[in-house]
């Protein structure tokens, strides 16, 4: 099991039905799917969806079930279903980068006199300028999983047609810098969607040094060639607590949209707390996990 087998010597024993990149390729999928969910709510607090803004949320549906039909694929036409995922992979990431570019317009004012165009309140009161980048991210992780690495941890990839392309990383260490760059994508979002209440309740701060926690941990891993294994329960704990951190955000999200009564009204689950951010941090913290399964690739 790779290094969950270092940190933790009794999962030895238990073998997976999927490996590595093929769990990283899932969680990709469901990934696209569930982020065309939290679009579709985000845009419609204004009440009116304009045509560009059902982009991602017609997109990240459309792309989850082409990646899910690119896996079942892959038993029976490996180069087919790569060829599919490498072009869902690379729209998903000109979407994210194109939300992110739409998101900094209306965050800043053109007209605004020099300095003022754009200020940490407009940044906090904007549509959240690093949401769409998740697209982009999800993106890459699986540009980085869909190629099979020969030999496991050579940072080589073999590519269509017998050619192969020499990384100066591997691919573990890559999944390590993702998770670290989208924990830190994470915590910067909820540290801007937490302002706009300014801090008031002091747990909204757990989350904040969760996601620093697993940012640092996991960045750190992807600089380290051969990490200890103190190194990796460092980082195996990080993991856990923004899987921890999560549930229980979006636990208190939906709480904070009930009524006093319990009763539940859609209106306020749309413009109240959003409930399916938080579980960005487990998200975040389940790919970190499974980056520490073995990169041997069962599927020839």
């Amino acid at each position: 099991m790779y290094h969950l087998a270092t940190v933790y010597p009794p999962v030895r024993r238990i073998r997976l039905p999927l490996s590595r990149d093929q769990l990283m390729l899932l969680m990709a999928a469901i990934n696209e799917i569930f982020l065309g969910i939290d679009i579709y709510l985000a845009h419609s607090i204004s009440g009116t969806i304009t045509p560009r803004e059902w982009i991602p949320i017609i997109f990240g549906p459309l792309a989850g079930l082409l990646l899910l039909l690119a896996g079942l694929m892959a038993l029976r036409q490996r180069a087919a279903a790569t060829l599919i995922a490498n072009v869902v992979f690379a729209a998903s990431i000109v979407v994210g980068l194109l939300g992110a570019y739409f998101h900094f317009v209306r965050a800043i004012l053109p007209a605004a006199p020099a300095g003022e165009q754009v200020s940490v309140p407009l940044l906090v009161w904007a549509p959240p300028i690093l949401g769409p980048l998740t697209f982009a991210l999800v993106g890459w992780l699986g540009m980085s999983a869909v190629w099979i690495e020969e030999p496991p941890d050579s940072g080589r990839l073999r590519l269509l047609a017998g050619r192969y392309i020499q990384l100066p990383y591997s691919k573990t260490r890559a999944f390590f810098l993702i998770v670290g760059l989208g924990t830190l994508a994470t915590v910067i979002s909820s540290v801007l969607d937490h302002a706009r209440t300014g801090f008031v309740n002091p747990w909204l701060w757990v989350p904040t040094a969760a996601g620093v926690f697993g940012t640092v941990a996991a960045v750190t891993l992807a600089a380290l060639d051969h990490p200890s294994r103190a190194d990796l329960i460092v980082y195996t704990s990080a993991m856990l607590l923004l899987i921890a951190v999560g549930v229980a955000g979006a636990v208190l999200h939906v709480l904070d949209n009930l009524t006093a009564g319990g009763v539940v009204v859609v209106e306020r689950f749309i413009r109240g707390a959003p409930f399916l951010a938080p579980l960005l941090f487990s998200n975040m913290g389940m790919l970190g996990l499974i980056t520490l399964l073995s990169p041997e690739e069962r599927v020839s």
